[in-house]
């Protein structure tokens, strides 16, 4: 098969799947990290495209709204709970007992509260980051209209970008751990 000639819509897709192929094996460090790839591909194209929304004049980009955001953030609580259960059937609920026996009410009051937040903090980070770069966009571009808002829309081009992989990357961490054991 011959490569396309020039850049094609195949082209970029190719590189896409490529990178975030790498990406998340480099992330997760495991075999078979291929499998996962599907899901968090998605999720991290998703977040990116609704974050490039907000970079268009007039538009406020989805992921500036909390229900979005906590909704994917709890897609991803039961995709990592699913991948834990996955991988070490019930002895998944071993990893919240704790290394110590008898400390282990302890712990498993830590782990549940921790497993619980996981979601809160995966949407509120997108949401308040979002706000506040889309806020700052159009307050700055608001008051100068000809050089000043290219910086700021190269910032917020840059600022979408991060947001996207910081809460893939997160994820991904998050699938890491319930699919490992750790006791």
């Amino acid at each position: 098969m011959l490569p396309d000639e020039g850049v094609t819509l195949r082209s970029v897709g190719e590189v896409m799947t490529e990178w975030i192929d790498g990406f998340v094996a480099g992330v997760l460090e495991t075999h078979g990290a291929r499998r996962y790839v599907p899901f968090f591909g998605t999720l991290f194209m998703f977040i990116l495209a609704a974050n490039f929304l907000g970079l268009i004049p007039g538009m406020e980009p989805p992921t500036n709204n909390t229900d979005l955001t906590f909704a994917l953030s709890i897609i991803c609580f039961f995709y990592y709970i699913y991948q834990g259960f996955e991988h070490q059937g019930l002895s998944y609920l071993r990893s919240f007992l704790g290394p110590l026996w008898w400390l282990s009410w302890y712990f498993v009051i830590i782990d549940v509260a921790d497993n619980l937040f996981r979601p809160f903090s995966l949407g509120i980070r997108l949401f308040a980051n979002m706000f506040a770069d889309h806020k700052v966009l159009g307050l700055f571009t608001g008051l100068t209209k000809l050089v000043v808002p290219l910086a700021f829309y190269a910032l917020g081009s840059i600022v979408c970008i991060v947001q996207a992989l910081v809460f893939v990357v997160l994820a991904i961490a998050y699938v890491r751990m319930a699919s490992h054991a750790h006791y």
